[in-house]
């Protein structure tokens, strides 16, 4: 079904797996497409609870954009380049579903950016992030310069955006660019295991979380769409299930409804 991924489903968690390894997972317009493909199958398929974002083979998550793809390109058509994988990260982004992206390796350039635009990170003990742009005499366009300053915020941005230099596993970590380390062997078991626990809760309730979490950042007002959404669970079975399974000492059965 695609070229540049391998994808599937197990327990309600979609995986979806960059298949370039002879290129370090780099992305491509192919990759961005395919992805857009993939993650709006994240949006459509009911079975879809969940889904990873990974890179085949321990050595990258994905080792940025594919630069022979560069070559030739003028102002009109990096900006287009650049709109076109900012709509599918911002797709991601604002996912109802939680999107989680697995790193093993290099995250490099866009795919710093694919990782960061995920809703959080795992990361193993070998990983590295970095916008090494730079270097090239770009800067990053598919968000980097925004999603990594809100996470790390702007003065150790700035240096890795313009040093170039890489963020190890260790620092990603203790900047909250990433949420766990595991080692390479447990990666994706660890990453399973917390997304089949978030699958157990409410639908509608995460949904409603990643909404309001986002607005956090977005220039809304996330106080009133708080306000909004907490009302809004009052009319869900989910919350009058799981109210009752609180009050009855039993475990809750949420239906998305």
């Amino acid at each position: 079904m695609y070229e540049t991924l391998l994808t599937a489903l197990a327990e309600n968690i979609f995986t979806i797996t960059l298949n370039r390894p002879e290129k370090l997972n780099a992305l491509n317009q192919t990759v961005i497409r395919e992805l857009d493909r993939a993650v709006q199958e994240v949006y459509d398929n009911p079975e879809i609870r969940a889904a990873i974002i990974t890179g085949s083979g321990q050595k990258a998550f994905a080792a940025g954009a594919d630069i022979r793809g560069f070559s030739g390109l003028d102002a009109a058509q990096g900006l287009a380049l650049a709109k076109e994988g900012s709509a599918v990260f911002f797709k991601i982004e604002n996912a109802p579903k939680p999107i989680v992206a697995a790193v093993n390796g290099f995250a490099l350039g866009g795919g710093c950016e694919l990782a960061m635009a995920c809703h959080f990170r795992l990361c193993s003990e070998n990983a590295q992030f970095g916008q090494p742009e730079i270097n090239l005499g770009l800067i990053p366009g598919y968000g980097g310069t925004q999603r990594l300053a809100k996470y790390i915020g702007r003065g150790p941005a700035l240096e890795a955006l313009l040093t170039g230099n890489m963020i190890s596993a260790r620092t990603a970590w203790e900047r909250g660019l990433v949420n766990h380390i595991t080692g390479s062997d447990e990666l994706m078991t660890k990453t399973t295991a917390l997304l089949k626990q978030i699958t157990g809760k409410s639908s509608l309730a995460i949904a409603k979380c990643i909404r309001a979490v986002g607005a956090a950042f977005s220039g809304e007002d996330g106080y009133a769409l708080e306000n909004q959404l907490f009302g809004e669970c009052f009319g869900t079975d989910d919350m009058r299930e799981g109210t009752a399974a609180f009050l009855e000492k039993r475990l809750p059965v949420f239906r998305g409804s």
